[in-house]
């Protein structure tokens, strides 16, 4: 059997990209039955615009970290607001805050040994793909060890991005992260081409 979709490639990367993910993303859940679409959101943002374009579909919605930042941690800074998180959670969505699964302690180590770990090879690999195919397998992971997605028996959809904002949406078999290798992209919807 051979199954053709269209998988949309985008010039430029990042957040002017996002409107257009979240109705690609609408409307293959829709073709396949998918229940739940799972998208990376730092401030909250784009997952106030995937409540709104994805309605009656659930969103779960993976904030960074509490303190993360690209240079120097921020403690107790959390930049997913809170004017967002509740219209997240007010329109039905769930909005999970944890432990970034390509980072965390392996941050901490490359941070402090100047050294890269096996975590940060997967994470870069993975990256070359685009940071948004990154992105949307490391927040699948998040919400599966949190218990937000089911495993091994629903698919979903996961989105993610480059700089803010969403550029990648991939349709997947959710694991935990401790079963990362049986992990399985099943469709590219959409990604930028750079």
């Amino acid at each position: 059997m051979t199954i053709e979709i269209t998988t949309v490639y985008f010039e430029k990367p990042g957040r002017v990209n996002t409107d257009r993910v979240l109705h690609i993303a609408r409307k293959r859940a829709e073709e396949l039955g998918i229940k739940t679409v799972v998208v990376g959101s730092s401030t909250g943002r784009t997952a106030a615009r995937a409540v709104d374009i994805l309605r009656g579909i659930r969103v779960v919605a993976v904030s960074l970290s509490t303190g993360f930042t690209h240079g120097a941690p921020r403690p107790n800074v959390q930049r997913f607001t809170e004017a967002n998180r509740a219209l997240v959670e007010g329109k039905g969505g769930a909005v999970l805050t944890t432990t970034h699964a390509f980072a965390g302690v392996s941050r901490s180590i490359r941070n402090k040994y100047k050294t890269y770990t096996h975590i940060d090879i997967i994470a870069n690999t993975l990256k070359i793909f685009g940071s948004g195919m990154k992105v949307a397998c490391e927040i699948t992971l998040m919400a599966a060890d949190s218990g937000l997605v089911r495993t091994c028996d629903e698919d979903i959809i996961a989105i993610g991005g480059t700089a803010g904002g969403a550029d990648t949406a991939i349709v997947l078999q959710p694991v935990i992260s401790q079963d990362f290798f049986d992990l399985k992209v099943k469709e590219i919807l959409c990604k930028p081409r750079f």
